[in-house]
């Protein structure tokens, strides 16, 4: 009985490698799942967010038009005087004009139109309330 245990056991050592093998292959596909999902959520949270605010960015930047209220990003509010191509001149003040990369431009507060309208709107408001105080 002792050696019917022995010659049965070294069948079981050779064949618990084949076994193994097999569960080694599927395990490894199983320790890349969280390095995936780790890539996608890198991707969905930072990447993709990332590069969908640089082409707003770029659009931005390359629809600048004279008349529009911008800010820099150094916090200089003015409205666009001439577009040059990699720059433009901004006017701060009645008499000072400040020539700017494109890239400085930080924001657009208001449209060359929108300005325009906002302009008459103001203009129509300190008529109106001045009447109404006499």
């Amino acid at each position: 009985m002792n050696s019917a245990l022995f010659s049965f056991h070294p069948a079981l050592l050779m064949a618990a490698p084949d076994a193994a093998g097999a569960a080694g292959g599927g395990g490894a596909l199983v320790s890349f799942v969280p390095f995936i999902l780790i890539i996608a959520i890198f991707y969905f949270l930072i990447i993709r967010p990332q590069n969908k605010k640089q082409k707003e960015t770029q659009k931005m930047l390359s629809a600048l038009k004279k008349g529009d209220r911008v800010v820099t990003i150094g916090g200089i509010h003015g409205t666009i005087q001439k577009v040059k191509d990699g720059s433009v001149v901004v006017r701060v003040d009645e008499n000072t004009k400040m020539e700017f990369s494109r890239s400085a431009i930080s924001s657009v507060e208001a449209a060359a139109k929108e300005a325009d309208d906002d302009a008459d709107e103001a203009e129509e408001k300190s008529g109106e309330g001045g009447g109404e105080k006499r």
